[in-house]
């Protein structure tokens, strides 16, 4: 049943109440009026107003108020009927309201100072705050940045939000993809000013890279699925289609050899190298199908102890397989992992450095560089950021009570070159309330679709912020013209008819149009851009300059001098000062020896 608004009504019906009180005074006028019939009381009506108004009160004589209450009663039903059958015009917007947004318009999502804010545009900026005093102004961080090719995807806004790093409100960490390497070499020397902790995974050379090893972040047998999940997503190469006969056979063998490495290997070799080992030892004979390898002696003693171990389980479905069909999912095995061949891979997955699980406790940069033009080890990237939303939520929530004490930003550059990172559109959701939040950087929104096919809508509807920077690519522009809308313009027509006598006409009529057309959209200004922002009207604003941020002197770009040498910054080591007592240890294999050292 709809409930009654008590207030709402008697606001409403205020008006008529008033009318009708004095109205009554019209009946105490008529029967004030000298006269005994009708004609003579008209005569002499000026009189009776004059006496019937001599009080500012209404008259609460009965018949008096009788009349009042019918005229406030035929005055209303006359307004409820005009109301429902009024014809309902939109003057200046008949076509479309669209317009663009002004300063006032942005102003409630601003934060006072400047550098609690997050840079979308020169003018327009983003309150870091997620639960700001008026909660309708409240909007999640999360960006969508679409650009093509040289729109200056990083100058005018990785680089400017890197810059916001001082804010002692709302501290922030941040997980760049660099995608040339050069973004941590321009921003590096300015983030370690600032007092972050600078973290690199370089997939272009591996001997300018911390170490990453995937199953340090193991906890229970959920995250081997979901490391097995993201393993194979994004080792599918070029293949399209296929049985997943197979596909589901590699699941089966990664997780009981990733599960047995969890449970029973030592910690120094719970690594991809032990994984590819034994997956190399796993020798299958056609003509011998009793015959044991290593693996399957391992995985026997191990269910004559714990017959109910997870990785028994997933063995022993794997197991299934008849010799030659075996052989086949071993070799499918073999050549997904066919990277971990390389030396190289294997040392910097050996053992963890970058200690993802903590980048919420303080403030830490880490920039994960990867190539732009080799997709090859890409899926360590995408490993990194599905392991990454995955620890950080379950660590906001039985660590922090749900909110992450510093907040994490994800400045994701060429998002459509990383790989697919599953559950993506279901984690875009849900990080907000962990003080997580991600910036989807892209040169077309079609990338996006071609990765994450219908989910692609999904993810960008929890977008609350879309900036675009300029681009030609059709699909893109068309939508971005259609949310623009339409707005109300006037026109007019001429024209001339010539015969015996010339005449002329002139025509006048509204019209909607496109705030921006698909073409106009096209060669929109390179120093402009396009900002929509839940809630409110879009902007066409000025890209942001970063010359003009205070914290510009420290970059690379200002002074070469500020320029990050990872090589020498990863093997940086003990700068002694004098008159500094240390300890040295000498290390024997059969003795150790101290000896205490004054400089």
């Amino acid at each position: 049943m709809r409930e009654i608004n008590v207030k709402k009504l008697l606001l409403l019906n205020l008006p008529y109440l008033f009318i009708g009180l004095y109205a009554g005074k019209i009946w105490q006028a008529w029967w004030l009026a000298a006269g005994e019939n009708a004609s003579q009381k008209l005569l002499h009506i000026a009189d009776g107003l004059g006496l019937a108004f001599q009080s500012p009160f209404p008259s609460f004589y009965w018949p008096d108020l009788l009349f009042g209450f019918i005229v406030a009663l035929f005055l209303r039903l006359a307004v409820s009927i005009h109301s429902q059958n009024a014809k309902k015009f939109r003057k200046g917007i008949e076509y479309g309201s669209a317009r663009w947004g002004t300063a006032a318009d942005i102003r409630p999502y601003i934060a006072p100072e400047f550098e609690d804010n997050i840079i979308l545009t020169q003018t327009e900026r983003l309150t870091m705050n997620s639960r700001p005093k008026e909660p309708k102004t409240a909007r999640n961080k999360n960006v969508l940045i679409v650009g093509g090719s040289g729109s200056g995807k990083t100058r005018f806004w990785v680089k400017p939000n890197l810059m916001q790093c001082d804010s002692e409100k709302y501290p922030c960490s941040f997980i760049c993809t660099d995608p040339k390497g050069s973004l941590i070499i321009d921003c590096g020397k300015m983030l370690l000013r600032k007092g972050y902790r600078l973290k690199v995974f370089n997939t272009i050379n591996f001997q300018k890279s911390l170490h990453y090893n995937p199953f340090v972040y193991i906890h229970s047998e959920k995250d081997i699925l979901k490391l097995v999940n993201v393993l194979i997503t994004n080792t599918k190469g070029e293949q399209k289609g296929g049985d997943e006969f197979w596909t589901k056979a590699e699941t089966l063998l990664y997780c009981a050899l990733i599960g047995y490495m969890y449970y029973e290997a030592p910690i120094e070799e719970q690594n991809f190298s032990t994984l590819v080992s034994m997956i190399n030892s796993m020798e299958v004979r056609e003509d011998d199908e009793d015959f044991k390898n290593q693996v399957d002696l391992m995985f026997d003693d191990l269910a004559a102890r714990e017959p109910n171990h997870f990785a028994v389980r997933q063995y022993a479905k794997y197991k299934l397989a008849a010799g030659k069909t075996a052989k086949s999912i071993l070799v499918s095995c073999g050549a997904r992992l066919a990277s971990f061949d390389i030396a190289e891979l294997r040392e910097i997955t050996a053992y963890d450095e970058l200690e993802l699980d903590t980048i919420g406790d303080r403030k830490t940069a880490l920039f994960l560089i990867m190539s732009d033009t080799d997709s090859t080890y890409n899926f360590l990237i995408s490993m990194i950021y599905s392991q990454l939303f995955n620890l950080l939520c379950e660590k906001a929530d039985d660590v922090y009570g749900g909110r992450l004490p510093c907040h994490v930003r994800c400045l994701i550059d060429e998002f459509a070159n990383i790989g697919q990172i599953p559950n993506f559109e279901k984690l875009i959701a849900t990080i907000r309330s962990r003080e997580i939040s991600a910036a989807v950087i892209l040169q077309s929104q079609s990338q996006l679709k071609a990765i994450y096919k219908d989910n692609a809508d999904t993810i960008i509807g929890n977008m609350d912020s879309s900036i675009f920077l300029g681009g030609k690519e059709p699909g893109t522009l068309k939508e971005l013209s259609a949310a623009l809308g339409k707005e109300t313009i006037d026109s007019f027509n001429t024209g001339e008819s010539r015969g015996k006598e010339t005449s002329h006409s002139l025509n006048y009529q509204k019209l909607g149009k496109e705030l921006l057309t698909v073409d106009e959209l096209a060669v929109l200004d390179g120093a402009k851009c396009i900002l929509q922002l839940r809630g409110i009207r879009p902007f066409l604003s000025d890209k942001y300059n970063i010359t003009r941020h205070p914290n510009y002197k420290y970059l690379a770009d200002s002074d070469k001098k500020n320029a990050l040498d990872i090589g020498r910054f990863l093997s940086a080591k003990l700068a002694i000062k004098k008159k500094e007592v240390f300890d040295v240890y000498q290390v024997d294999m059969n003795e150790t020896t101290k000896t205490t050292i004054k400089t």
